[in-house]
């Protein structure tokens, strides 16, 4: 079943963050006018999403772009650009899901999060998106097969792809700079995810991270590059919020997590991840909360160059290291963590003729 809708937010307490929301709307109210002005557009960004029986999430975003064309297709939109896009808060996006057409708003930062209630076979599906008489655009959904047992969660910033600055600037890296092209893939990491995707097969793909959803289509041209499973990226937005001045990455990270555990309660997660600060704790929260819907925890090592940009690393000891069932593996690499994911049974030993050097 699909997660409970949320509530409306509370009314923070903060008379600074409820100003600072304020100021935020009224600028984005003002951009939106201005670029409307100069004939701009609104368009919808798809993301991939999933769904389960009866169920299917949807994700995309509303911005105002040119649309003529000699500008880029908004999907093309990379590094400052992506920033910059005018975000149309509250618009109306018609979903068109195998010949019914349900209607679905976006929040202040043009991003539609929703579910519709639909019965879809299990598989790859594809759905139509459009807002204000906007040419269509298509997003994939991968409807989770009801006998499926696994799935994969893994998080993106040092984990599946490597950039060597410091993480106080990633951010900033990711939304201004960011090219596909920029960023290096960690060794042994695309192998492991399809592996584990061929093995389990109709095991969904979730990627969880902390980034912008400006920066969404540069992070999916990047796993396609490397030839990353696709998958649904589940990422966030800047701001304030209706009860803090800054969104929390970790706790948009639990959320996620506890989101999935009661949207598919009979699969069991693998989650991969990194030890540079959070990743660890975060994925012992959710074993130690829903120990029957983890599978196992892979940790990637930081090199220390790596760790002394992330601001260094967990640092789990002996006495700290879980005792609850779970399998948890250590290693710099793909190829290393899935070296002990065959010990702890998660995926099974291949010939070196069948597993080719990749990603």
């Amino acid at each position: 079943m699909p997660a409970e809708s949320d509530a409306p937010p509370p009314a923070s307490r903060s008379p600074w963050v409820r100003r600072a929301v304020a100021l935020e709307d009224r600028f984005h109210r003002m951009r939106e006018r201005n670029g409307r002005r100069r004939g701009l557009q609104p368009v919808v960004i798809p993301y991939s999403g999933y769904g389960g029986p009866g169920w299917i999430r949807v994700l995309c975003r509303v911005v105002l772009t040119r649309t003529d064309a000699r500008r880029a297709t908004p999907a093309s939109i990379r590094g400052w650009r992506s920033f910059v896009s005018i975000p149309v808060a509250d618009s109306v996006v018609t979903v068109t899901i195998d010949g019914r057409e349900f209607t679905m708003q976006a929040d202040r930062g043009g991003v539609v999060d929703a579910d519709a209630t639909i019965d879809l076979e299990p598989g790859v599906r594809t759905i139509t998106l459009q807002v204000e008489g906007s040419e269509p655009v298509t997003a994939r959904i991968f409807v989770v097969d009801p006998d499926a047992r696994l799935g994969i969660v893994s998080d993106i910033d040092d984990t599946v792809m490597v950039t060597a600055l410091p993480r106080p600037f990633l951010a900033a890296w990711n939304t201004f700079v960011l090219d596909e092209h920029a960023r290096r893939p960690v060794p042994g990491m695309a192998v492991l995810l399809e592996r584990l995707t061929r093995e389990h097969e109709g095991a969904p793909v979730i990627y969880l991270s902390t980034g912008a959803w400006n920066v969404a289509p540069t992070l999916d041209r990047f796993m396609s590059r490397h030839l990353y499973p696709a998958g649904t990226m589940l990422l966030t937005d800047w701001g304030p919020t209706h009860d803090r001045l800054f969104r929390s990455g970790r706790e948009h990270k639990r959320a996620s997590l506890a989101r999935l555990a009661r949207e598919f309660p009979a699969i069991r997660w693998v989650l991969i991840g990194d030890d540079g600060q959070h990743d660890e704790a975060i994925y012992r929260e959710f074993a130690a909360e829903h120990p029957d819907n983890v599978a196992g925890v892979a940790i990637r090592q930081l090199s220390t160059p790596e760790a002394v940009l992330a601001g260094g690393r967990s640092h789990l000891d002996d006495d700290d290291r879980p005792r609850d069932g779970i399998p948890w593996v250590w290693a710099p690499d793909g190829a290393g963590l899935a070296e002990q994911l065959i010990d702890v049974g998660l995926l099974s030993p291949v010939d070196d003729g069948e597993a080719g050097p990749r990603g």
